[in-house]
């Protein structure tokens, strides 16, 4: 089993994505003096840009919500990946072939889908041509039942191009001629799932239905979903591509490419039931909404989702165990009718996989977004959503409104059947309340309800074994994954930057952005600062990881974003972020010609500070010391006190 990337893969990953263009993608980057970008940042409401890019060091930081890190670091955020997926994801985009460790014998292995060179990016390109082409076939003469679907739920053209909705003509062949015409073999098309082998032959698996592509977090097509049209096709009313190596079904969610960034800003994702109620939730101003394809809410798309929402703790579950929530709602809509609310239990089994508040928004008539959109309009769909309530409170009372509460038989069944649920609530403050609440929807004595919760064994979630919150750190690789396959490590507190008024401090942190910045410049005597050089304690901090990193000696012969990254390693996560900081932020001199002389300038400041509190300490030491009761020390502290100055003095007229 392929375990780690090889670390050497990674830095030629980092080396080859330009940071530049990545965050050029999602950002509009401007100037901002040499060798610096800023725009508005993605990850948080803003009118005036605090996000910088400086793709020399090959870092990123948004100086007013703190987010930051390297390239990889962008594509996780941006895209709510975990560290392997985006490395894999930049590594098909710069050409990069990426070699694994095998995690029992260390050996260099190769991962499945990577055996064949170049094998993803061709059934990528396979499904990018045939979105075009069953996007055009929608307004060909034949798909006049297509574009009847699409008017009778008040979708206009524009809609249709914004979700890429298509056609898939009723011959048997139409698509795999067009796609062997642009030089795709027959297998490819096969293992795409694009077109299917039978007994007779190889044929498009989609036939006269009206099609949708499916995305990934980073907006490749990577699957199809299609609706029935005509009384002559005998399939299931929806058919989805099959699992192949790109499409996975319990990991993709519809309209993810188009909600996460709006997700990840508003901490808020609406699940949805089907492709057009994403289509009619994103239309009536729910830009947040995304939908399961095929299947139902599991524990890979809950991961997604996680990631999205900013939940990267390890252990998953709703509520830390103190009992604090990292904020967000994840809300699920579905039908008014038994189904539906079939589908909200089935939901509240996924539900403490998040460290969020989780809501359900169920239309009493029974109508989802779409028939809401045309019914009622799109005001309609927003106040669904806004009208959410939480998933504990409607499971536990869709659970006792099956009883006759009139009866003492009725009401002891209802306990009986609703304890479950609340003895599976983990944060302890939650299941107090919920048991509170219980005695008083059926109407019994709070007391004896907390009783019969306490002996209720806790009705098991959806893929978890136990109900119990787990507390315990799992240990983490050196690329942030964690030793179980998760991407999500355990957060470590980050050592927090000075108050920047303190004068010192200023000249301090100006010193080691230019340092990182700019290691040619550096003169040598940076190097030769003692471990105390620098007095503010992150600084001090940043100072040691330089010194650990092979200081700007060093620096120089890495260079940009190698460099950066050396000390990144050797700050650990607690100073990491405050090195990545330093690495983008802008220096006041932004003249090229300039550059060498003020980086020298900034370098003997500190150098100066720090002397100048030698001198003061050594004056200090001579002043408390009695010559003639000990005029060999006294001696030697006014030597080392002399020696300090000259070298102070020598400093100060080199300039």
């Amino acid at each position: 089993m392929a375990g780690l990337i090889k670390r050497e893969d990674v830095e030629a990953v980092r080396e080859r994505a330009r940071i530049d263009e990545i965050v050029g993608a999602h950002v509009t980057l401007k100037p901002a003096g040499v060798g610096s970008l800023k725009g508005l940042c993605p990850f948080h409401d803003e009118r005036s840009p605090s996000f910088h890019v400086r793709p020399g060091v090959g870092r990123w930081h948004c100086f007013g919500c703190g987010e930051g890190g390297d390239v990889i670091a962008f594509v996780q955020k941006i895209d709510g990946m975990g560290f392997t997926d985006a490395v894999e994801h930049l590594a098909d985009r710069v050409g990069v072939q990426l070699r694994y460790e095998d995690s029992r014998t260390g050996a260099a292995a190769q991962r499945g889908p990577r055996e064949e060179p170049g094998r993803r990016q061709r059934l990528l390109e396979a499904h990018r041509v045939a979105a075009e082409f069953y996007a055009d076939q929608l307004f060909a003469p034949g798909a006049q039942a297509a574009r009847a679907f699409l008017a009778e739920r008040s979708f206009e053209r524009s809609d249709a191009e914004t979700f890429g909705v298509g056609f898939a003509p009723t011959g048997w062949d139409a698509l795999m001629r067009h796609l062997q015409g642009r030089g795709f073999t027959q297998p490819e098309l096969v293992a795409s799932g694009l077109v299917s082998q039978g007994q007779r032959g190889v044929y498009d698996r989609f036939r006269g239905r009206l099609v949708w592509p499916i995305r990934d977090v980073t907006g490749a097509v990577i699957g199809f979903g299609a609706r029935r049209l005509f009384d002559s096709d005998q399939g299931p009313k929806y058919l989805n591509t099959p699992e192949t190596a790109l499409y996975k079904k319990a990991q993709v969610l519809y309209g993810i490419d188009l909600a996460k960034r709006a997700i990840a800003q508003s901490k808020r994702v609406v699940i949805v039931e089907g492709y057009t109620d994403v289509m009619a939730a994103h239309l009536s101003g729910v830009d947040v909404a995304v939908a399961t394809c095929g299947t139902a809410f599991g524990a890979d798309h809950a991961k997604v989702v996680r990631r999205l929402l900013g939940d990267t703790t390890a252990g998953g579950g709703l509520q830390l165990a103190s009992g604090a929530s990292l904020g967000g709602e994840v809300i699920f809509t579905f039908d008014g009718d038994a189904a539906g609310q079939k589908a909200a239990i089935r939901a509240f089994g996924e539900d403490q996989r998040f460290h969020a508040q989780t809501f359900v928004a169920v239309e009493p008539h029974g109508m989802d977004p779409c028939d809401l959109r045309m019914a009622r309009g799109p005001e309609a769909v927003a106040a669904l959503v806004d009208g959410r309530v939480p998933l504990f409170e409607f499971v536990i009372r869709t659970t006792i409104d099956s009883f006759d509460l009139d009866t003492v038989e009725g009401r002891v069944g209802a306990l009986r059947s609703a304890a479950p649920l609340v003895a599976g609530i983990r944060d302890r403050s939650m299941q107090l309340g919920y048991s509170r609440s219980l005695a008083r929807w059926i109407g019994l004595d709070p007391e004896e309800v907390r009783r019969e919760v306490g002996r209720a064994p806790a009705r098991p979630s959806a893929g978890q074994h136990d109900p119990r919150p787990d507390s315990r750190p799992r240990a983490t690789t050196d690329h942030g994954d964690t030793a179980a396959g998760a991407d999500a490590p355990v957060a470590a507190p980050v050592l927090a930057a000075p108050d920047p008024s303190d004068p010192v401090a200023r000249i301090e942190r100006l010193a080691l952005v230019v340092v990182l910045q700019y290691p040619q410049h550096v003169p040598a005597l940076f190097d030769d600062l003692a471990p105390d050089a620098f007095a503010t304690p992150a600084w001090r901090a940043v100072h040691a990881a330089v010194r650990a990193a092979g200081g700007v000696a060093t620096g120089r012969g890495l260079g940009g974003g190698r460099w950066v990254e050396a000390v990144v390693e050797e700050a650990g996560e607690a100073v990491g972020p405050l090195v990545t900081e330093l690495a983008v932020a802008p220096v006041p001199e932004d003249r090229e010609s300039a550059i060498a002389a003020y980086v020298a300038g900034v370098v003997r400041n500190v150098a100066d500070l720090g002397l100048t509190r030698l001198v003061a300490d050594a004056k200090s030491r001579v002043q408390r010391l009695d010559p003639a009761a000990d005029q060999e020390a006294y001696l030697a502290a006014f030597a080392e006190l002399n020696r300090i100055e000259t070298e102070r003095r020598t400093l100060r007229e080199s300039v």
